[in-house]
């Protein structure tokens, strides 16, 4: 049996209305529990690709990150693809402040061009310094699960607490990278790094 993704209703009022609706959405993963650390891993990262397309309603970046007004919003996946098809379901046909939405995967970081948002799938430690590193003069989001993401500089990092997945933000990394993070998603996030109100 396939399994759809579960997708916020397209935006038709507005984006004030569809930032709610989404913080709302993103809000429930995070406080339901609706992973569990037995449950598949399929199940895990299906409901992770509607993570990565809601951050990117809650993230600012800065101007010069787009080459144009319409120019794609791009959500990447550095390492091998642990989504299968729920990323590009997840983003398929949404729209963003006239970006569409669009997937890339990476074989290696040399490979990243102009990416928005990049789910890093490089565990081993040594490896994943370098990569944040090579990373971190670009004004991307790198999202991951390695225990020491935030630690090495990563911005975001899913982690399992109690059976609940819960999202940790660095914003030390973000300022660097000239990310600004909404404070609505920050209140649903475990925030580590600089102070924030």
């Amino acid at each position: 049996m396939v399994r759809r993704v579960c997708r916020p209703a397209p935006v038709v009022t507005g984006p004030v209305t569809a930032a709610v609706r989404s913080l709302i959405l993103l809000a429930f993963f995070l406080m339901s529990g609706f992973i569990s650390p037995v449950q598949p891993a399929s199940r895990e990262y299906q409901v992770k690709a509607v993570f990565l397309y809601n951050f990117a309603q809650f993230i600012e970046w800065p101007a010069d990150a787009f080459p144009s007004s319409n120019a794609p919003l791009i959500i990447g996946v550095l390492g091998e693809n642990p989504f299968g098809g729920y990323l590009n379901e997840a983003v398929e046909g949404e729209v963003l402040n006239g970006h569409p939405l669009k997937v890339e995967e990476y074989k290696k970081v040399e490979d990243v061009g102009n990416c928005h948002i990049l789910y890093v799938n490089v565990n081993k430690k040594e490896a994943l310094g370098r990569t944040l590193s090579a990373l971190e003069s670009q004004s991307i989001l790198t999202v991951g699960d390695a225990g020491s993401f935030i630690e090495q500089g990563g911005m975001v990092r899913f982690f399992t607490d109690k059976g609940k997945t819960r999202i940790q933000i660095n914003l030390e990394s973000t300022k660097k990278a000239d990310i600004v993070v909404s404070s609505k998603l920050l209140r649903v996030a475990d925030v580590v790094g600089a102070e924030h109100n």
